[in-house]
């Protein structure tokens, strides 16, 4: 089937090409997203008559599109979900969430405009493309955390599960500084006979003074 295209279509080709492409892609997307229209020559004659302006509507939309690119270009958005310690999301996050992310930090886009190749389905960051125009697209990065908590960790390369790693490493070794001071002590043996190391005095359960 033969389409004049009135936008460019990625992989397809740009604004006034008469293409050929499947019955099924023209009525299904193409068409009912006023992207083309069947190349009749009623149609064609309708699109030359038109080109002018529409060349002059998608210049104005390429520049809005082109000042939002920037406004949201390697930006972070967080968005919040349950997990399972190991990572993985109860559900997932789709272009409608990605969509609803970034509209709520104050850039309007429709889920539409969200290009994933599959849903979200772990925490961490995740590039994404948001297609704001035809001819313009810009990439963000999307923070999926179960806490805000959370987010700000994984901005900076870390998460939970490194901080509560790093948090037991840290008493493990204060537990064998523990235990090298308490050996040290012994060692020493510079207190008199009877008298009990201070350490072990602090570790010795206080229910044996009251025997």
């Amino acid at each position: 089937m033969q389409v004049i295209l009135l936008e460019r279509v990625a992989k397809l080709g740009q604004m006034g090409d008469v293409v050929d492409v499947k019955p099924g892609y023209a009525r299904n997307f193409l068409l009912p997203q006023h992207k083309a229209l069947t190349a009749s020559k009623a149609n064609i004659a309708v699109f030359e008559a038109r080109r002018a302006q529409l060349e002059a509507d998608n210049l104005e939309t390429r520049r809005e599109a082109e000042e939002m690119a920037e406004r949201v270009s390697g930006r972070q958005f967080v968005v919040i979900r349950a997990a399972s310690d190991s990572g993985s999301l109860y559900g997932s996050v789709s272009t409608r969430d990605a969509a609803e992310a970034v509209t709520g930090a104050g850039v309007t886009v429709g889920r539409r405009q969200i290009a994933l190749a599959a849903p979200i389905k772990a925490l961490g960051l995740h590039k994404v493309i948001v297609q704001l125009h035809p001819e313009v697209e810009a990439e963000i990065e999307l923070n999926v955390a179960r806490s805000p908590e959370e987010a700000e960790l994984q901005a900076v390369g870390r998460s939970i599960r490194d901080l509560a790693a790093e948090e037991d490493a840290a008493a493990e070794f204060e537990i064998a500084e523990l235990f090298d001071d308490i050996g040290a002590a012994a060692e020493d043996g510079d207190g008199e006979e009877g008298e009990e190391s201070p350490i072990l005095e602090e570790l010795r359960d206080p229910r044996e003074s009251n025997a």
